[in-house]
């Protein structure tokens, strides 16, 4: 299956990004990205800025660990005063994500036996991925080239083993249109349904209240769930998230700025985080430096 061109375009900036984020400390110039990615400058700036919605200069600098240890310090606070509010917030894409449910715990031991889970492979602006869609709600979105569709397939079947799984192109590519909208689309708030422990439930609650454009630490979102010395537990249950983007595993980064891992890989989390960061600088107004 050949990719599309918003797949072609996404891995090339995706080359870019990881070539930016290994090279921060060194600034590189519009000609060495340009020239990492076999590009002109001219093509390769039009090229990311139509994705981006920003210069590849300007991403640079959301890259930097500068930008994000004050963007830490301002996020801290963010997220104590939202996981006090509930989730509603004036500018977040999780907006259309206010209503959720867990799976009973006599649901989860008998392994989602007579659950139908509907999936799809969608292009995104971030790379492919796979789109699972319950009558309860989302279950799943995972990132992963063309050539992996199998392996995703197979990682779905093991996190669902008592589910029957269907084909569902048109459903699940309608709901990746609204979910992927540059403004985000009106419409009815769509549920997620979560598998998971307590514990991780709680975190992943916790993570959903991160606005975007805004990153937390392991040790902020601890405190936030009232544990404050289970960091390293609440990573795990990040590393747990089986629902990219929606929940927003990726604004969890390490206490000193730097990215930290990303199951669906690094270059893909500082995508996320740097196109949040210019949208959210595009929404209220302000000009990020």
């Amino acid at each position: 299956m050949q990719p599309s061109q918003a797949e072609l375009d996404y891995a090339r900036v995706e080359q870019a990004i990881e070539y930016i984020a290994s090279h921060v400390s060194q600034q590189p110039s519009l000609d060495d990205m340009a020239a990492h990615v076999h590009l002109s400058p001219f093509h390769f700036t039009r090229l990311f800025t139509r994705w981006a919605g920003t210069s590849p200069q300007r991403f640079l600098r959301y890259l930097t660990k500068e930008y994000a240890r004050r963007v830490l310090l301002e996020s801290g606070d963010v997220l104590a005063a939202t996981y006090r509010a509930g989730l509603s917030g004036p500018s977040r894409l999780h907006d259309l994500f206010v209503t959720y449910e867990a799976m009973t715990p006599a649901e989860y031991r008998a392994q989602a036996a007579g659950l139908t889970i509907r999936y799809g492979f969608q292009t995104t602006p971030f790379g492919e991925c796979l789109l699972s869609l319950t009558d309860r709600g989302i279950c799943g979105l995972t990132f992963q080239a063309a050539t992996q569709r199998e392996a995703a397939l197979a990682e779905l079947r093991a996190a669902w083993p008592g589910a029957t799984l269907q084909a569902a192109e048109a459903e699940t590519a309608a709901v990746a249109t609204q979910l992927f909208a540059t403004p985000p689309a009106p419409g009815k708030p769509l549920p997620l349904l979560l598998k998971g422990t307590n514990f991780q439930i709680k975190v992943w609650e916790a993570l959903l209240r991160i606005p975007a454009g805004m990153v937390v630490s392991y040790r902020h979102l601890a405190a936030a769930i009232g544990q404050p010395g289970a960091s390293q537990a609440v990573g795990g249950a990040v590393g747990a998230n089986h629902i990219g983007y929606l929940i927003p595993c990726h604004r969890v980064i390490q206490q000193h700025g730097g990215p930290g891992g990303y199951r669906w890989g690094s270059a893909r989390k500082q995508a996320l985080l740097g196109w949040e960061a210019v949208r959210a600088g595009q929404a209220d107004g302000k000009v990020h430096e």
